[in-house]
């Protein structure tokens, strides 16, 4: 476990900026997992302006709301389109992520672990921290689903996600799609980001306390390879240190 501990947002988004620009530019045909939500919006910037030769990276996203075409305007489709897929040259074709919409949700999930596979895993995975510990959307529980599934949100993580649904929480879909525990656990690298106080509950628990399904994200502590990017604010609810 690493442990980068930044000022502030801007910092800990200059740190991750560094670490998937080398990433990328080490491994041309790096197969990379990707977040949504405020944190990352900086980073996407970030990235969408540096020189990086995206031709052959491969993507996955964590995850996608369940009901929603990928043109919806509340989708993690469009949001990745709009802040990072149109501004890089990554082939549509190498865009993985998960279709809300399937009629089939079952179907679409074993299909998207199938093609995870089919690209040899996922080298380097970036998540962010729900304010409630959850990772992608595996929400805190009696248990964690280890392949990918469709999980119901708790109305936190809705209301978290309400700005893109015109500010109102129930308007954001009430379930959606996320890779599992075992998706997140097996990628070979991970890159966790968490920034300001609102998350220095979830951070201390995921660093300090045990290995719990009520906070998903303390089996990162699990990960042989995983950089955690903090800020000062983040880490303020730590007593370990």
């Amino acid at each position: 476990m690493t442990l980068h501990l930044v000022d502030d947002h801007d910092a800990a988004t200059r740190r991750v900026t560094a670490l998937v620009s080398t990433a990328i530019r080490e491994t041309p045909s790096l197969v990379l997992g990707l977040p949504t939500g405020r944190t990352p919006l900086a980073l996407y910037a970030a990235l969408g302006a540096a020189a990086l030769d995206w031709s052959g990276v491969r993507t996955f996203n964590l995850d996608e709301f369940v009901t929603l075409a990928p043109d919806h305007p509340g989708s993690f489709r469009a949001f990745m389109d709009e802040h990072l897929f149109r501004h890089v040259n990554l082939p549509p074709a190498s865009i993985g992520f998960l279709r809300g919409d399937a009629a089939d949700t079952a179907a679409e999930c074993a299909r998207y672990d199938a093609a995870i596979a089919a690209a040899g895993g996922v080298d380097l995975l970036l998540v962010g921290l729900g304010g409630n510990g959850h990772i992608g959307f595996n929400e805190p529980g009696e248990s964690l689903r280890a392949e990918t599934h469709v999980v119901p949100l708790h109305e936190s993580t809705r209301r978290a996600n309400a700005e893109r649904f015109g500010g109102d929480w129930q308007a954001v879909p009430a379930s959606a799609l996320t890779m599992g525990m075992r998706q997140v656990l097996s990628a070979r690298r991970v890159v966790m980001m968490a920034t300001g106080a609102s998350k220095a509950d979830a951070v201390a628990a995921m660093l300090d306390g045990p290995l719990t399904t009520r906070c998903p994200a303390s089996w990162l502590q699990a990960h042989p390879d995983v950089t955690f990017v903090l800020d000062r604010a983040a880490t303020s609810g730590r007593r370990v240190r």
